[in-house]
């Protein structure tokens, strides 16, 4: 699912939070809650972390994901050296109110070893990558030079264009499927799925949209 929290949204957020920091369970686990940290885009789950009340405040005053280290016995903002810090998007509890949920947006690889997660997996070559693609896309469309990039410039050509060039690599899958070799056919494919991201960003719609009708026919079966 594609997010987007603005300044106003982000900043009620915090504000409805702080109100209810108090009503949190920290006692449970001596001062500390768990705090899962899940990237807002691709709904990746990045990390696990521990938060006291510090933490926390410091976490929504900074902007950036910080945490409690149980081995330190200190705070410790992710990103602190490698500068791969977890920006921060959203904060939840659960029902218990004893573990948080938090929604970030990483800086690089999470995880001190390197890879995009602290459980070895990575962005790349997951169906999660397609929220990313669709973010940069966003980015592109917003772009201020028309001509920066192959994106930008599908914009400024027009909804006529983009919906001409979904059709043009429509005919190649096919094509490639029927006379084509395997990897020819994939590429194809790419292409395809590309060009209806961003027709479905220049028609103000998200692959989230797409996928509440998949998952709206499937339920009524």
């Amino acid at each position: 699912m594609y997010c987007t929290f603005t300044a106003h949204k982000l900043n009620f957020m915090k504000r409805r939070l702080l109100q209810s920091v108090d009503q949190l369970d920290f006692d449970k686990g001596e001062g500390l809650v768990p705090a899962i940290v899940q990237d807002a885009h691709t709904l990746q789950v990045l990390m696990l972390g521990y938060m006291n009340r510090e933490a926390l405040a410091h976490t929504l005053r900074t902007g950036r994901v910080t945490f409690f280290s149980r081995s330190r016995q200190r705070l410790w903002t992710k990103g602190e050296t490698s500068g791969h810090y977890l920006e921060l998007q959203a904060i939840l509890h659960d029902c218990d109110r004893d573990t948080l949920l938090i929604k970030a947006r990483p800086h690089g690889p999470t995880c001190h070893t390197g890879t995009d997660t602290c459980f070895g997996e990575s962005r790349h070559g997951h169906v999660h990558f397609l929220s990313l693609l669709e973010r940069v896309v966003h980015q592109r469309k917003a772009a201020a030079q028309p001509h920066s990039s192959y994106t930008a410039h599908l914009f400024e050509a027009g909804l006529p264009r983009i919906a001409q060039k979904v059709g043009e690599e429509a005919v190649e899958t096919v094509i490639a499927a029927l006379h084509g070799p395997d990897d020819e056919f994939v590429g194809e494919a790419a292409d395809l799925l590309y060009h209806l991201i961003v027709l479905l960003v220049a028609k103000g719609h998200h692959l989230a949209d797409v996928v509440e009708v998949l998952e709206n026919r499937h339920a009524s079966k």
